[in-house]
């Protein structure tokens, strides 16, 4: 699936946040008059990755039983309601699932994440 197939999929454009919130990986939603999108961000080195925030195991939310999302090491995504583990800097799954996250692609524009 892609991230384009929700029907909540917000254009291009779109702010997602400031990218001084993203330190680490954060969850947003964002609102737009197609509904509500459920946005994962981490940080990637200087650079931010964005993914839809549903497991494609259980399309639950990453962070369903709490905001822990990233492991010890810094290197994966969790997720908290399963345990199934991705790769934060392409979102391919890890363990526990058979398909990795949906990528969202963003850019940072006068230091607001946006949707590209």
């Amino acid at each position: 699936m892609s991230w384009t197939d929700y029907s909540t999929a917000p254009p291009a454009g779109t702010v997602v946040c400031s990218a001084d919130d993203v330190n680490g990986a954060i969850t947003r939603t964002v609102t737009t008059p197609r509904g509500e999108f459920p946005v994962l961000l981490v940080r990637v080195g200087q650079g931010i990755k964005a993914y839809v925030n549903a497991c494609p195991h259980q399309y639950l939310p990453l962070d369903y039983r709490g905001n822990q999302l990233l492991s010890a090491d810094g290197t994966k995504l969790l997720c908290t309601a399963h345990g199934a583990v991705f790769d934060k800097e392409d979102g391919a799954p890890v363990a526990g699932a058979d398909c990795g996250l949906d990528a969202v692609p963003v850019a940072v524009v006068d230091d607001q994440v946006v949707i590209a």
